[in-house]
C-alpha cells in the first residue's frame, strides 16, 4: 500500500529527473546550433592583451603558457602578475620569455594588496599594465589551441556583446580525484550555464578560464577594483556587465583545462568553495539546487519504494537516475564539447554526485573556504580572510 509521505517522495524525487531531462535538451538544442550557424566573422581581430594572475605552479604550467604563444593572431601580447617576485613560477615565465622572443610577454610583481581577493589585485594591476582595450583573462591551469583569440575576438564585432567565456576540456591527472574533477564541467557547469541561458534568455556570468571584456566596459562598473573582496569575481564580472545591457557569448571552441594529481581532499576544498561562493552570490538559486541532486532523491525514493514493496519502482528510479546522468556527462563532453577521453569515466558520476550533494549540504551552513593555501570566510559574497574574521568576532 502506497502511503501519503511515499507518495510525496516519489514525486519530488521526480524534480531532478525532470532537470536532468530539461539539461539533455537544452545541450542538445544549443550544440546542435552551434554546428548548423556559420562562424562568426573571424577577420575581426583587434590587438588583444592576455592578462594572467598566477601564483605557484600548476601542473604542466610552461605547456600552458606556450600555447598562448603560439596562436594565430596578428597582434597581441601577455602579461603576467605575481605577488611575490620569489614566486616559483617566475622561472617558468622567465624560460617562456626566452623561448619566444619574438611575442611580447611582460612579468608584473609586488602587487599592491588592494582587498581580500588575491587574484582581483593581480586582475587591477594586470589591467591598468595592458595596451589594448580589449583584454582577455584566462587562469594559469589553461591550455588554447591556435585559433584561440580569433574565437574571442569575433562575437566583439557586435557592439551588443560584452563578455566572451568559454567552456572547456579537462585533460586529467592519473588518480581518482583528478578525474572526478574534470567531470565536473560535463556534469554540472556546462549543462546549467546551458539551462539558465535557455531559461533567463541569455547568460548572466562568466567563466573564469577564459573571461574576455574591453576596458571601456570594465571602466562602466568601475574596474576590477570594485570587486577585491568579493569570492566570486567570473560571476561578479559576467553579472555586472549584463546588468549594464551588454551580452555575455561563449565561445564556439573549448579552452583545455589541465587538472592537477590532487588528492580527494583537495577535491574536497575546492567544492567547497564553490558551494559556499555560489550560495552568496544566489541563495536562491542554491537552495533550489536541492531539485537537481538525483542521487540522494533516487535513494530515497527506492529506499521507500522497498519497505512498500514496489521492488520495481525502486529499479526504476535507480536506473533513471544514472542512466540521465551518463547520458548528460557523455552528451555535453562527448557529443558536445569533443572530449574523446571520457570513456569509463563518466560511470564515476554517482561518487561525483555523492561529494557535490556533500559539499552542497556543508555551503548551506559554512562560510569558511581554502584558496591556494590560505583560508577565508564569505560574508554576502565577500571574501575576508581568516585572521581578518576572527578580528571582527
Amino acid at each position: 500500500m502506497v502511503s501519503t509521505v511515499g507518495v510525496i517522495v516519489f514525486i519530488l524525487a521526480l524534480a531532478p529527473i525532470a532537470y536532468y531531462l530539461l539539461s539533455l535538451y537544452c545541450v542538445l538544442g544549443y550544440f546542435r546550433g552551434l554546428r548548423k550557424s556559420r562562424p562568426r566573422n573571424c577577420s575581426f581581430a583587434p590587438p588583444i592583451s592576455i592578462v594572467k594572475p598566477v601564483r605557484g605552479v600548476d601542473r604542466e604550467a610552461y605547456e600552458n603558457f606556450s600555447s598562448f604563444c603560439r596562436l594565430n593572431y596578428p597582434e597581441y601580447e601577455m602579461i603576467f602578475a605575481v605577488t611575490d617576485p620569489d614566486d616559483p613560477v617566475v622561472p617558468a615565465i622567465r624560460k617562456l620569455q626566452r623561448d619566444f622572443p619574438d611575442r611580447s610577454i611582460r612579468l608584473v610583481s609586488g602587487v599592491a594588496r588592494l582587498g581580500s581577493n588575491k587574484k582581483v589585485n593581480n586582475l587591477c594591476r594586470l589591467v591598468r599594465e595592458a595596451k589594448y582595450d580589449l583584454v582577455v583573462m584566462s587562469d594559469s591551469d589553461v591550455r588554447v589551441g591556435p585559433d584561440y583569440l580569433r574565437n574571442v575576438a569575433a562575437p566583439f564585432a557586435d557592439p551588443g556583446v560584452g563578455v566572451v567565456t568559454a567552456f572547456y576540456r579537462g585533460i586529467c591527472g592519473q588518480n581518482l580525484a583528478s578525474y572526478l574533477d574534470g567531470l565536473g564541467m560535463y556534469s554540472d557547469s556546462a549543462p546549467a550555464a546551458l539551462v539558465a541561458r535557455k531559461l533567463e534568455g541569455s547568460m548572466r556570468f562568466a567563466f573564469g578560464w577564459t573571461m574576455a571584456t574591453t576596458k571601456t566596459i570594465l571602466a562602466q562598473i568601475g574596474g576590477f577594483e570594485s570587486m577585491v573582496n568579493h569570492h566570486s569575481d567570473d560571476f561578479e564580472l559576467g553579472n555586472r556587465i549584463a546588468r549594464l545591457g551588454y551580452r555575455v557569448e561563449l565561445m564556439r571552441e573549448p579552452v583545455w583545462m589541465v587538472f592537477p594529481e590532487e588528492t580527494l581532499s583537495e577535491l574536497w576544498d575546492h567544492e567547497v568553495r564553490w558551494s559556499v561562493g555560489l550560495r552568496n552570490v544566489r541563495p536562491a538559486g542554491y537552495l533550489g539546487m536541492l531539485f537537481t541532486h538525483g542521487l540522494p532523491w533516487s535513494f530515497l525514493a527506492a529506499a521507500v519504494a522497498g519497505a512498500m514493496g514496489l521492488s520495481g519502482v525502486a529499479v526504476a528510479y535507480l536506473s533513471a537516475y544514472f542512466l540521465l546522468r551518463v547520458g548528460v556527462v557523455w552528451t555535453t563532453g562527448v557529443w558536445g564539447l569533443g572530449d574523446k577521453e571520457i570513456g569509463w569515466k563518466s560511470l564515476l558520476i554517482p561518487v561525483r554526485d555523492a561529494i557535490s550533494f556533500a559539499t552542497w549540504t556543508v555551503g548551506l551552513f559554512s562560510n569558511k573556504v581554502v584558496w591556494r593555501g590560505f583560508e577565508y570566510r564569505v560574508r554576502k559574497g565577500l571574501l575576508v580572510s581568516a585572521e581578518s574574521a576572527k578580528g571582527a568576532n
